[in-house]
């Protein structure tokens, strides 16, 4: 069972992956992304099953080049209330603009906005879970996509890879940690489980010491081995959160002994001060 840990009174969504891999396989995909399936379909009363489906097959188990440069793994395209991120690339016709988000997160939040606030999908999440073949048909008669297939596509992958089991998930329990202590390994953290049938919550212990700087922004060293994708993993991270609060790339290689903040920072400085004295060899990286 794996466990999940929630670092100073965060939350974050439920990820394990593969995220290093070039290219992920359909159960690369369904193992990082069922979380967040589960949790839009607590609260958008979307099956799970569906949504993974969907996003399964827009986004070719996320390796096409939308969900991989955009974060967009459902296809939607800009539309013209779209105020957000574009990418532009070929489809039904030339150069056709897309929906760009900040993580893929964003992205299945969105996809869950699209099928419940637009009216020609008004009424298509009230059938009952055993009754998905009919939800898909729906799905595509709507207008989702314009392969005639597109259905009978979902449903094959729902029974394939059995997604329907998905809906039967509880929604993931939350708990808030209740202390990190500066300078010290954090021992005091509540876990919380991956949302399956029967779990139980466990405690567990981090790998690495946690620090803390002045404005209170959480780090750690890196240590001999140590991935960005075993950094995540371990502190219940996405890998664009670790990127953008230590402003690294994926192309960025880990360095033994230097520091890994796992909170952001603030994007203020202290009141009263406009600089900060760096020292010898320090980047801006290191500015907390």
């Amino acid at each position: 069972m794996k466990r999940v840990l929630i670092i100073s009174g965060l939350l974050f969504s439920v990820l394990s992956a593969k995220a290093e891999q070039q290219n992920h396989t359909t159960e690369d995909y369904i193992d990082l992304w069922k979380g967040a399936a589960i949790e839009q379909m607590h609260d958008h009363k979307i099956p799970a099953s569906i949504t993974l489906a969907q996003g399964i097959l827009e986004s070719g188990n996320g390796n096409s080049p939308l969900a991989r440069q955009a974060n967009n793994h459902f296809g939607i395209k800009c539309h013209v209330n779209w105020t957000g991120g574009t990418f532009y690339q070929d489809d039904d016709e030339a150069n056709e603009c897309f929906r760009s988000y900040v993580s893929a997160e964003e992205s299945y939040r969105d996809h869950s906005l699209f099928l419940t606030t637009r009216p020609r999908y008004a009424g298509l999440f009230t059938l009952k879970h055993d009754r998905l073949r009919r939800l898909g048909t729906r799905i595509k008669t709507a207008g989702y996509a314009t392969n005639p297939k597109y259905a009978s596509l979902l449903i094959t992958l729902i029974e394939k890879y059995q997604l329907h089991q998905y809906d039967l998930y509880p929604a993931p329990e939350k708990v808030e940690v209740l202390a990190v202590v500066t300078e010290a390994p954090v021992t005091n953290v509540t876990a919380v489980v991956s949302p399956q049938v029967n779990s139980e919550i466990e405690l567990s212990e981090t790998k690495h010491k946690v620090y803390e700087t002045k404005k209170s922004v959480h780090y750690v060293v890196v240590q001999k081995g140590d991935t960005y994708y075993r950094i995540a993993e371990e502190f219940n991270l996405g890998m664009w959160q670790l990127y953008k609060y230590n402003e690294l790339g994926k192309r960025d290689v880990l360095k033994e002994g230097e520091i890994i903040y796992i909170s952001p920072k603030s994007n203020k400085g202290s009141k009263g001060y406009n600089v900060h004295v760096c020292e010898k060899d320090m980047t801006l990286r290191d500015v907390p």
